[in-house]
């Protein structure tokens, strides 16, 4: 699928002179399904399932959510779009993977639907999601229902009873790590862990190895790119901040769960709220996650901070990592440069452009009401539903937050420390091009967890991921995916 962005502009303009959808009422519906392609549930899932049947009451629409492995959703949507099976209406997953789609002509651009909206409220959107997860070649292509990036959480009680503060760099992550390692920290008698992070393979472990690359490679703002070159899309991982990046990853290890290595999120996030671990890396679903009824033993004991950084940089032309200064970390916080990822950027629904139109106007209906403020600002509280904030409003008003069961001294530390992310000029985004998942979710996956193991060294890992990037770029054409990579950075020249 070599198609152009001229021809992904064509299609944005054939698409804004199609009927749009505006708010639905009472019946619009009647008979129409929308089947709808997601990850297993409860997280994600859940919540359209419950959202879903409110919508049937007001409208009459018949919302079926299926469910695949996260793995295999990107491959499933293409298959079945790009074949013309169109089995599938509406695609929620990753936003960094439509880029492919829409390239494809797969993905109905959605301005026309939204120039008629008068309930979503496009303005209450961060930024970060409204202009850059769910806006491709300028055009609105997905629609948020969860906006991601990884933080770094904290016991609040166990670094005040030892006298640490949270760390800001990855050798204070050690530190801190290893003072906690083996301490009783939910009073079961067992020793607990100082370091949980999730490093299944065929998961989702690639992102949080990015989360803690981003501060050794990106300094110079978000349009600088944490993985390709944008003019000559050369990869910018076989080097010492990606290989430094591999081994703090690995080394978090030594006061981790003897099987980490087969965690995932969900793994990791059961022995957070059981109170087993110190310090994890994770995406905002900690904060509502402790407020459970599973998470009773860290109830109002976690604390989040923006990810780590470091002091130490990369320097491309001598490939060593330097100390920050004014002019290599314009953006650094005393010496330290941060660059929060935006791992997987959020779950969003995608159209797909051959469904009916009723069933179109539906599907966008439908994912308008669980973007709106007055079911998202809701379902964002609840841990479970796997929902991150992504409104002003969720993250400028802590009222909902309390409400949900958070206390007053955490919601402001909560909040405060996604708007220290969500509001940083070096954040650092996502893989947002054709190809986006083969190059993550594939290559890097693979050969991370081959490092993991031990069968190979950071470096032979870096120098294999490079290789298999460059035929991914190949294939999609390099000088298509670099026009492309520029413009999921902000980059118009």
């Amino acid at each position: 699928m070599k198609t152009t962005f001229k021809s992904l502009l064509t299609g944005a303009m054939a698409a804004a002179m199609m009927t749009g959808a505006s708010t639905a009422t009472a019946g619009e519906f009647d008979g129409v399904t929308v089947n709808i392609l997601t990850r297993p549930g409860p997280v994600i899932a859940g919540r359209l399932v419950d959202r879903g049947k409110e919508f049937t009451e007001m409208t009459g629409a018949e919302i079926r959510v299926n469910e695949v492995p996260f793995a295999e959703i990107f491959q499933k949507l293409l298959t079945d779009w790009a074949t013309g099976t169109n089995s599938i209406d509406v695609g929620v997953f990753a936003s960094g993977w439509a880029v492919e789609l829409v390239d494809g002509g797969l993905v109905e651009n959605l301005d026309p639907y939204i120039a008629k909206d008068d309930k979503i409220n496009f303005d209450d959107i961060a930024p970060y999601f409204r202009e850059f997860n769910q806006k491709i070649g300028g055009s609105t292509y997905l629609i948020t229902v969860d906006g991601d990036f990884q933080m770094l959480y904290y016991r609040r009680d166990i670094l005040e009873k030892i006298g640490m503060e949270p760390p800001a760099t990855w050798d204070d992550y050690m530190k801190v790590a290893e003072a906690m390692h083996g301490m009783d920290m939910n009073g079961d008698g067992e020793a607990d862990y100082g370091s949980c992070i999730f490093k299944k393979r065929n998961a989702q472990s690639y992102f949080a190895i990015g989360s803690i690359a981003a501060g050794f490679s990106q300094t110079q703002g978000t349009g600088e790119g944490l993985w390709f070159d944008p003019e000559t899309m050369k990869p910018k991982i076989n080097n010492a901040a990606w290989a430094e990046a591999f081994r703090v990853y690995k080394d978090t290890g030594k006061f981790a769960p003897a099987d980490e290595l087969n965690q995932d999120i969900g793994d990791t996030r059961a022995l957070v709220q059981a109170g087993r671990c110190g310090l994890v890396i994770d995406w905002g679903d900690i904060g509502p996650l402790s407020i459970d009824e599973a998470g009773a033993a860290i109830k109002d004991k976690m604390g989040a901070v923006i990810m780590p950084g470091s002091p130490m940089v990369l320097d491309a032309d001598s490939n060593t990592l330097v100390q920050c200064d004014a002019t290599r970390c314009p953006h650094a916080t005393n010496g330290v440069n941060h660059a929060p990822y935006a791992a997987f950027g959020g779950w969003a629904g995608a159209i797909n452009q051959k469904s009916d139109q009723k069933v179109k106007d539906a599907a966008y209906a439908f994912l308008s009401y669980v973007n709106q403020a007055e079911q998202s600002n809701v379902d964002v509280t609840m841990g479970w539903t796997g929902y991150n904030p992504y409104r002003n409003s969720q993250l400028n008003d802590t009222t909902k937050w309390i409400e949900a069961g958070f206390s007053p001294e955490f919601a402001d530390n909560y909040l405060g420390a996604i708007k220290d992310s969500l509001n940083h000029p070096n954040m650092a985004s996502d893989v947002r091009i054709p190809g986006a998942q083969q190059y993550t979710g594939v290559v890097l996956d693979r050969e991370l967890a081959r490092f993991l193991a031990g069968e190979i060294t950071a470096e032979q890992a870096l120098a294999n991921i490079e290789e298999g990037w460059e035929e991914i770029t190949e294939d999609f054409d390099r000088e298509s995916q670099a026009q492309m990579y520029k413009l999921s950075l902000g980059i118009t020249n």
